[in-house]
């Protein structure tokens, strides 16, 4: 009995079962990581997509250089066009701690540019500025050369839009019909809402502008991006400009102006939840499939586990072996599917211009996704062995 006994705690705890039935067919493991890695990589690209699709959307928003904005309290997104009057933003320059502000000038629905290449006018995003107030872009390109756009017909352009715009490598196009002149050249990229993004002073804009019959003195301003004196804080400038301000305006830090439109996105906007679902469809094909394998060999191994448990092993620990099994075989399948991942992010964000990039965030949610995946579906499978009587086996 003694000997038995020797017997039964030893290959329990030095043999690696769970490796060992997966490394024993090699042919068997391919196919098994084939299947697995194709459900992984579903949810990788599904999950890039989602991520992709906020950070092209808040793009523009985190290159806004400022403190602190003021926007219309009626706007229920950043890129959406709903205007302050012009008025307010001698009130706010006189709020104390406030250094400068200086306005921002959008649209998104009004302004055509005619692409040089294939001559047909395409809808795009357009930003104007004051040249003489300070820079609201952090992107250098436009900062450095807004002094250029003080000239009646000179434009800065994306190089980073859609490629069918032309826009990296126009020197003039018309804007609403008119001829411009692109004096420089920025990266901010599209997104799901527009093509390509055209800044332009405030002048032009208002010339451009369908149906605007006022001068640039007088145009609503989208957005106040405030810069704060040396040694003052956000929190306090904010709370004298919204005590300053009348209820019609909203005053954010650039924090709140990033979530406020991240939260659009996140809880408006139906591109999220249909990313979301994709992830969800990809979870459940690769439960299916890692169910399927595992059930296949299990049902194959079903006399060896017989005969450990006859011999005398307990079923946790024949549990654990199959747990161990199916975690094991996910990563065999994640890896390759991560790896050939890289590959889709370049090629789609080469081809679709969208800022796809592998994170450690969406590598950690990909693969605790993958091993819930195997587990789970080792989980439904384990019934089997649990279930088996050596006795009918043999």
């Amino acid at each position: 009995m003694a000997v038995l006994d020797l017997g039964l705690r030893l290959p329990a705890a030095r043999v690696p079962l769970a490796w060992r039935n997966l490394v024993a067919d090699k042919w068997r493991l391919l196919r098994a990581s084939a299947g697995i890695a194709f459900a992984v990589l579903l949810m990788l690209v599904q999950l890039g997509f989602e991520r992709g699709f906020f950070d092209a959307s808040l793009a523009a928003v985190r290159q806004l250089d400022g403190d602190l904005f003021v926007m219309n309290a009626s706007k229920y997104r950043f890129g959406t066009y709903n205007p302050f009057p012009h008025g307010e933003l001698a009130a706010i320059r006189a709020v104390a701690g406030v250094a400068s502000a200086a306005p921002l000038y959008a649209d998104y629905m009004e302004f055509f540019w005619t692409s040089p290449s294939d001559g047909k006018p395409h809808l795009i995003r357009t930003f104007a500025v004051d040249p003489d107030q300070p820079a609201v872009f952090l992107l250098s390109d436009i900062a450095s050369r807004q002094a250029l756009l003080a000239a009646d017909d000179t434009v800065l352009v994306d190089r980073r839009a859609r490629r069918f715009l032309g826009m990296d490598e126009a020197t003039s196009a018309k804007l609403n019909g008119q001829e411009v002149r692109v004096v420089g050249r920025f990266a901010l990229g599209p997104d799901f809402m527009s093509d390509g993004t055209v800044v332009m002073s405030d002048k032009l804009f208002a010339k451009l502008t369908p149906g605007n019959r006022v001068g640039p003195n007088a145009l609503p301003i989208d957005s106040a991006v405030i810069k704060i004196g040396p040694g003052e804080s956000a929190t306090t400038v904010q709370q004298r400009l919204s005590a300053a301000l009348p209820s019609s305006v909203m005053v954010l830090t650039k924090a709140q102006v990033v979530e406020f439109e991240r939260q659009f996105q996140a809880k408006l906007s139906s591109a999220a939840p249909i990313f979301w679902l994709g992830t969800l469809v990809g979870f459940a094909v690769g439960t299916l499939i890692c169910y399927q394998i595992i059930y296949t060999d299990l049902s194959d191994r079903l006399p060896q586990y017989a005969t450990l448990k006859g011999i005398g092993y307990e079923t946790f620990y024949l549990v654990r072996s199959v747990l161990s099994q199916a975690a094991l075989t996910g990563l065999a399948g994640y890896i390759p599917a991560w790896l050939l991942c890289l590959a889709v992010y370049w090629i789609v964000g080469a081809t679709a211009l969208l800022p796809l990039h592998m994170t450690v965030q969406l590598t950690a949610m990909s693969l605790a996704l993958t091993l819930a995946m195997c587990v789970l579906a080792g989980t439904l499978a384990i019934r089997r062995v649990i279930a088996a009587d050596p006795a009918e086996v043999f």
